[in-house]
């Protein structure tokens, strides 16, 4: 949902405080299930913006709250799911955002699934970049690293056998990619005004698109194969009619996926790969690696993964605009095993051409039941003008986020 009114945001965000009371009132009704969490996030910048008009200010506070209310039949063959999200940013009013994650109602019967509504779906075993997935919209104006998915809406039929898991999705409507606004962080020269976007197909955000999944194990491999028709969740951005705004335009693309995994050992080894006829041209793109971990590391509970992947991809000039072309990523995972559940994620994305740097470092750890606080660090290094994050040179930042969950 677009530009919701404020007034919205502000009352989820306000019924997300006092929902533990009433989770505590139905938590003796086993059918259901309430729960959710409130954040603060805080971030500071250690530049100045780069284009006129972005907010000056070297600091941004926001506030998020999510709600989920779930639903288990007696008999156990139906199940509900409702998950409002919502963000309240100080200076970009397109970070300040309504969106339902999930509301839908589905049916288990032996070995069939039946879903309908709205949904999040993942599909990737790679760390640095997913791209295979593509159900889901990305939630820009919630974080660049593109993990964050709008609700898409479906009816997901899933029909398991011994010989694999098919999955079959019918998308009635599509979701528009969220951009920061004119004042925002993490925007391109010119503002992306997406209430004004355009698509190939004359239907628009009503086109029909669909997705086929298969998934299954082989000993130690796991594989998942899909094809999609549909509208391309990346869009390619155009300049606007005006000359001083940019527009979403959307194509219609098939898109064949595959992802592989190979347990053996300490070493995860991991493949992700897409073919897609776009709106140029017929290319392939594709990310391949390995995680190698020790464990117990000098007799303790700690485990420490080594990660290397390497990021191929061979688009052309005119399709929409990638950063994982020709890179390098090298990352370690240090995960304590604690009850707190503390676990710090480092690593870097180096351009094998042009030597362009991302760096980007996260911690979690909770604190009691209820509290988690969250530390991010992202910087970008030897970007020219014409590197794809030449954009977002001037954006890094330090983030402290501190989470209620109830």
């Amino acid at each position: 949902m677009k530009k919701p009114h404020h007034q919205l945001i502000l009352g989820l965000l306000f019924s997300c405080l006092f929902a533990g009371s009433i989770g505590q009132a139905i938590a003796d009704d086993s059918e259901w299930d309430l729960s959710g969490n409130v954040s603060i996030q805080a971030r500071g910048f250690s530049q100045d913006s780069l284009w006129p008009q972005q907010n000056t200010s070297d600091a941004e506070v926001s506030v998020s709250g999510e709600w989920e209310v779930r639903w288990r039949s007696e008999e156990g063959d139906q199940r509900a799911s409702f998950i409002p999200f919502a963000r309240w940013d100080e200076n970009d009013d397109e970070r300040s955002h309504f969106d339902l994650r999930e509301t839908y109602w589905a049916y288990e019967g032996d070995g069939v699934e039946l879903l309908v509504g709205v949904n999040k779906v993942f599909w990737g075993v790679t760390e640095s970049v997913h791209l295979v997935d593509i159900i889901n919209q990305t939630d820009l104006v919630e974080d660049i690293d593109q993990e964050d998915k709008l609700g898409q809406p479906m009816v997901n039929l899933a029909v398991q056998k011994d010989w694999g898991l098919i999955n079959l999705y019918v998308l009635p409507y599509f979701r528009e990619r969220t951009f920061p606004g004119l004042d925002g962080r993490f925007r391109a020269p010119l503002r992306v005004d997406w209430d004004d976007a355009d698509y190939e197909s004359g239907a628009k955000d009503k086109h029909m698109d669909v997705a086929l999944r298969y998934s299954h194990y082989f000993g130690d491999v796991d594989v998942g194969l899909y094809y999609f028709h549909g509208t391309s969740r990346e869009p390619r951005l155009l300049l606007a009619d005006n000359g001083r705004e940019l527009k979403p335009f959307y194509d219609q693309i098939d898109q064949v996926g595959l992802d592989l995994q190979y347990t053996k050992d300490a070493w995860l080894w991991k493949l992700e790969a897409i073919v897609r006829d776009g709106y140029d041209e017929s290319f392939m793109a594709s990310v391949a690696g390995f995680e190698y971990t020790f464990y117990q590391v000098r007799e303790t509970d700690a485990d420490i993964g080594l990660l290397l992947e390497y990021q191929h991809d061979e688009r052309c000039s005119k399709e929409p605009l990638t950063t994982a072309d020709n890179d390098f990523f090298m990352g370690a995972r240090w995960s304590l095993n604690d009850t707190q559940d503390t676990a710090v994620l480092a690593g870097v994305v180096v351009d094998k051409k042009t030597s362009e740097t991302f760096f980007n470092v996260e911690a979690e750890r909770r604190f009691g039941d209820n509290i988690s606080v969250e530390l991010r660090l992202r910087a970008i290094t030897n970007s020219e003008q014409d590197e794809p994050l030449y954009s977002f040179s001037r954006d890094d930042y330090f983030q402290l986020q501190i989470s209620r969950y109830f």
